[in-house]
């Protein structure tokens, strides 16, 4: 087996604030970001002052050393951001967290995220600038203005190429949105999606209707990683961190028209770096987690994962697959195969650019989901889908 971490560090406590649409939440992204951290050392059993390592990505406003200070921690060992905006850091997030207390650098190390677009902006909103560089200057002149413009792309490309329809993108919708109404900190907890509902909604970027585009909601979550051997003096059984990988495959950095690998997620390469190290295979995993930044590129993620071939994501998602089995429909074929998104994920419960998605996955492991996969051993967590770095995540009972 290649270098490993597996089970040599764990998730001892998960923390999040009450999830709200953007704009409506009342506290600053930095006190969303005390909160959550605060929670999760109280899930834990942990006083806040023993916390000696802060980690976070998407460009986070807020400092480590800052939320250090406001905490009263004492001595902060390691201070750390995951390159990248986005969601693609949420599972790194955490693995960097794993590499600081496996390493000996840290002890007990909070990865957070916190995010109020209504203090700011919002992600989803394009805008004009005295200047455009990177990225931008190839797409901004051709009305490529954000992600979701991107995305339509690639998802349209995977159709040309492979067959895929919407009527497979809005399996992905459907199976968000079903497992949200069983979770009542979901923000669209209490607002079904009918499949005549997902068809007729506005188009927000062709093929991508109004329900394959994630939420813009503020609000925080957060987790705490420290040794096994440590975790034996506090309150919560751990679920321990199997294996973590992140990186990019080749030009994914480049305008998404000058990528070589065009209809994917860009996770092929870093999926089998994340399978060597656990020691396992896709048919190992009973749940996932997988970020819906669009749910075309969670199709394609489902595909660079290995659970299924290039070019099968579409018919993958038929028959309940996605769905936990007390939620799909009577008699459906392929009722909780693979459920995923078990709190409704990006698309209904919030979008706190993927952390919510690790805490979910502690959930399933602990028993404590609101949508509980029976005998969930092995849950995946793989973080957001089409931008460059990505990373993964393998947690276990």
């Amino acid at each position: 087996m290649p270098w490993s971490m597996r089970d040599k560090t764990c998730i001892v406590g998960i923390g999040e604030t009450e999830y709200t649409p953007w704009g409506q939440q009342r506290r600053s992204e930095f006190q969303l970001a005390c909160e959550a951290t605060l929670k999760a050392c109280e899930d834990a059993g942990l006083p806040v002052e023993q916390v000696d390592g802060i980690c976070g990505y998407s460009d986070d406003r807020n400092n480590g050393c800052r939320i250090a200070t406001a905490l009263g921690i004492p001595q902060l060992r390691f201070n750390n951001m995951f390159w990248g905006g986005g969601g693609g850091g949420a599972a790194g997030n955490v693995g960097n967290a794993m590499m600081a207390v496996y390493s000996g650098m840290a002890n007990y190390v909070i990865a957070f995220r916190a995010l109020a677009q209504g203090q700011f902006s919002r992600f989803g909103q394009s805008g004009a600038g005295p200047r455009v560089q990177g990225d931008g200057a190839h797409s901004a002149p051709f009305a490529l203005m954000n992600p979701v413009h991107n995305y339509a792309l690639q998802t349209r490309r995977h159709m040309h190429e492979y067959g895929t329809t919407e009527d497979h993108l809005c399996n992905i919708s459907l199976a968000s949105y079903k497992h949200a109404q069983r979770n009542p900190r979901a923000v669209m907890y209490g607002r079904p999606l009918t499949r005549e509902l997902y068809h007729k909604s506005r188009y927000i970027s062709e093929p991508l209707h109004l329900y394959d585009c994630c939420q813009e909601t503020d609000g925080s979550a957060a987790v705490l990683v420290t040794t096994p051997e440590r975790a034996r003096d506090l309150k919560q059984r751990p679920v321990y961190l199997m294996a973590a990988a992140q990186g990019t495959g080749p030009r994914q950095g480049a305008f998404a028209g000058n990528k070589p690998n065009f209809a994917t997620a860009n996770f092929s390469e870093t999926a089998r770096d994340l399978w060597a190290r656990a020691g396992i295979e896709p048919k190992d995993v009973q749940v996932a987690q997988v970020y819906e930044n669009m749910t075309g590129m969670v199709l394609m993620s489902i595909e660079d994962h290995g659970f299924c071939k290039r070019g099968e994501g579409g018919p993958f998602t038929e028959g309940g697959r996605l769905e936990h089995k007390d939620v799909a429909e009577k008699g459906a074929p392929n009722a909780g195969k693979l459920p995923i998104n078990t709190s409704g994920g990006n698309l209904a419960e919030a979008y706190t650019h993927g952390l919510e998605l690790v805490n979910e996955a502690v959930r399933q492991m602990r028993g404590t989901s609101t949508c509980q996969v029976e005998g969930a051993e092995i849950c995946l967590v793989a973080a957001g889908p089409g931008v460059a770095p990505v990373s993964d995540l393998i947690v276990r009972r």
